[in-house]
């Protein structure tokens, strides 16, 4: 007899939970007998370890802190990294102190942020073996984001404009590297030139853009693990040019190098006694 799906669970009755109508429990499939290796494991290139710096909003002796490719629902999502390949059970009792350290500093340089609550901080770890920590801004008075699914409403929620989210970015970096360290982001450039005409375009030349697909944390390569086989391709589909990268990567974070910066001398300061963590609702 096959097992019968269990009922849809309380949860689905927070005001927290992003979706209504009629859902249904998927049914879960069969546990594998050996799990896939994650990127970074066995024979598979580690992308964090093959990043350059420039590919991060801030960089230290130790770790690194990255951002998506471009603006999310949330006024703020960024990844902390250890600059060595290790996981996190794998962390040497100093690295490991160093860590409690940068969660709080990072947690209060997004906390400083115009229009951000509170700060969640995740780790799945499912989709890489190198060590990244989440970190997501929960806008002020949003009272419905709160808990558990603020990951899942980052990629519904319509995304923040470009110029408040490099600012946001600038603005972390300039924070973490009062501590040390080397910031990367810049804030966006003053538009100071004056328009060439005052007078609006004709509605009939404008041309509509397509609207790029929102980038998601829950979308993100780091955390998707990858099938265990791919399909053999047949050679009508070889002769099709490749797609493009899931935008939401965060392999593929870029931002704006900070010019003319250059990298604090000195230690870190002595780490701070490490705040207890508030339960989650």
């Amino acid at each position: 007899m096959q097992d019968t799906p269990p009922s849809v669970p309380d949860f689905t009755q927070w005001p927290s939970f992003p979706f209504e109508g009629d859902l249904h429990v998927k049914q879960l499939d069969e546990p594998v007998p050996v799990e896939p290796p994650r990127r970074g494991e066995g024979n598979r290139e580690c992308t964090a370890c093959n990043a350059s710096d420039e590919a991060y909003i801030w960089v230290g002796e130790r770790w690194r802190v990255r951002a998506m490719d471009r603006p999310t629902g949330l006024p703020m999502v960024l990844i902390l990294e250890s600059r060595s390949h290790l996981d996190l059970g794998d962390l040497p009792n100093l690295l490991a102190a160093e860590l409690g350290v940068m969660t709080v500093r990072l947690e209060r340089a997004i906390r400083s942020l115009d229009g951000v609550a509170r700060v969640h901080v995740n780790r799945w770890g499912d989709g890489s073996a190198h060590l990244h920590m989440w970190f997501l801004a929960r806008p002020y008075g949003r009272l419905q984001l709160r808990g558990t699914f603020l990951s899942l409403w980052d990629s519904i929620l319509p995304p923040i404009s470009e110029a408040q989210w490099r600012e946001n970015l600038a603005m972390v970096a300039a924070w973490l590297a009062e501590f040390g360290g080397r910031p990367l982001a810049e804030p966006p450039r003053i538009q100071w030139q004056a328009p060439s005409s005052l007078t609006a375009a004709p509605t009939g030349a404008a041309t509509e853009e397509p609207e790029e697909e929102t980038a998601s944390v829950i979308e993100a390569a780091d955390e998707i693990p990858e099938a265990e086989a791919a399909e053999e391709p047949s050679p009508d589909a070889q002769e099709q040019p490749a797609a493009p990268e899931q935008a939401g990567s965060p392999e593929r974070a870029r931002t704006p190098q900070q010019v003319g910066h250059s990298e604090q001398a000195g230690t870190p300061q002595q780490p701070e006694a490490p705040q207890q963590a508030a339960a989650p609702q």
